[in-house]
């Protein structure tokens, strides 16, 4: 694995890192999460589906795919405590990731365009791709738990809704989406934390998440035990004592 290069694994993370953001925003901003559908027997009438989203409400005929009433101030009259929940988990999920990002993207720019050897003087100032990679997991991880387990939620609701009023509950297809992307993110922190692991048999001031000390150049250049000849020469001084008459 080229750790000391632009490797496909971080690439490879951060664009599935920026499609599982694109999932939580298209997540967010659809009136798909729950939807409500109102039968009735008059046959000089339509059956009505009520289509509830975190921020707006749209109701439609059956046939239609204009919304009868679009109620854009839905979500300062939100009554339903799954959805309610998630007004706040989303966004936080969202801005996490954003910043998984972009320590994903610092990581990768520092890995190709700084220096193998850092200069000793800044070295307590320096920014560590392996520190980068591995913090942007640990966000990433942690923008999945945050969004997986309110979406996850919404499911069991509607079957308590069902029960607790009538069977016009069900959820729609936000729900999927916002899963899916909370599994994108969960195979996005675990493909740095790989990199990682894989990256850090190197010399530890490459691998290392901080500086403690300020390396030296030597550190750097110096081969492993394992790499050094055996059957090189060893040399012992030994101190010669004449006796003078």
């Amino acid at each position: 694995m080229g750790c000391r290069d632009v490797h496909a694994a971080t690439v490879l993370a951060f664009l599935s890192g920026t499609a599982a953001l694109s999932g939580l925003i298209a997540a967010a901003l659809l009136p798909n999460w729950r939807q409500m559908r109102l039968c009735t027997f008059n046959k000089n009438e339509k059956n009505v589906t009520v289509y509830t989203g975190l921020w707006i409400k749209c109701v439609r005929f059956d046939g239609s795919k204009d919304c009868v009433i679009y109620d854009t101030e839905w979500y300062t009259a939100v009554d339903q405590l799954d959805l309610r929940i998630l007004q706040f988990t989303l966004p936080i999920s969202m801005l996490t990731t954003v910043l998984a990002l972009f320590l994903c993207l610092i990581g990768m720019c520092n890995t190709a365009f700084i220096s193998s050897v850092p200069n000793i003087k800044q070295a307590r100032c320096l920014i560590n791709s392996a520190g980068c990679h591995l913090v942007a997991g640990l966000f990433f991880l942690l923008a999945c738990v945050i969004c997986l387990g309110p979406s996850i939620w919404v499911i069991f609701h509607n079957q308590e809704m069902n029960k607790k009023y009538e069977p016009v509950f069900s959820f729609d297809i936000s729900v999927f989406i916002a899963i899916a992307s909370a599994g994108g993110l969960l195979f996005t922190a675990i493909l740095l934390f790989l990199w990682y692991c894989a990256c850090k048999t190197l010399p530890s001031p490459f691998w290392q998440p901080l500086y403690s000390h300020a390396p030296s150049v030597h550190s750097y250049a110096s081969q492993p035990y394992s790499a050094r000849s055996r059957h090189s020469a060893i040399e012992i001084d030994i101190p010669v004592v004449t006796h003078t008459s």
